[in-house]
């Protein structure tokens, strides 16, 4: 690579890791061409992307960025990186699926949050349900209480209705 190269490469990485909501470093090494095609083909369906670079290049490229100064100290041997920018999650349950699959490619670790992901935090990242379903488990929760306060006024309502009903069986027996 010349000069000219190694800065190009260097924005694009820099680039990739300002506009990615996460990215995960994965050891690559041994994998042939047409499981690493695979492997990218299955990333940009959920809207991530494989990028490989010298060591050097990428640990210039997280200088400026909070926090990976930790993530950088792992960026060694055969290593590439995924940006996710679409469900990290799903993307972490490809890479985990892709790395027992085939036992050349490792996760790992992950970069999201401004906070450096251990392998475990990975894995468990990746056993989270789907975006929407969160979402939807996070909308019943927030409903269920005032579910339960719209069952209590309609009980209070439904008694107010059966105490008039009684008074008004009372007055008529009385009225007999």
């Amino acid at each position: 690579m010349n000069r000219q190269q190694k800065e190009s490469a260097l924005s694009d990485f820099k680039k990739l890791f300002s506009e990615s909501e996460a990215a995960f470093l994965v050891q690559y090494k041994g994998l042939n061409v047409a499981a690493l095609r695979n492997f990218r083909k299955n990333l940009r369906e959920n809207k991530a992307v494989f990028k490989i670079t010298k060591t050097t290049l990428m640990k210039l490229a997280t200088q400026d960025i909070q926090g990976a100064n930790d993530f950088s100290q792992d960026f060694s041997n055969q290593v590439g990186i995924v940006f996710a920018n679409g469900d990290v999650s799903a993307i972490a349950k490809n890479l985990i699926k892709f790395s027992k699959e085939n036992g050349l490619m490792q996760v790992v670790s992950g970069f999201f949050e401004s906070k450096k992901l251990a392998l475990g935090d990975v894995v468990f990242l990746a056993s989270l349900p789907p975006r929407e379903v969160l979402l939807a488990q996070v909308v019943g929760t927030m409903q269920a209480p005032i579910s339960s306060f719209v069952r209590l006024l309609n009980l209070l309502i439904v008694r107010l209705l059966f105490v008039l009903k009684r008074i008004e069986e009372q007055k008529q027996l009385s009225a007999e």
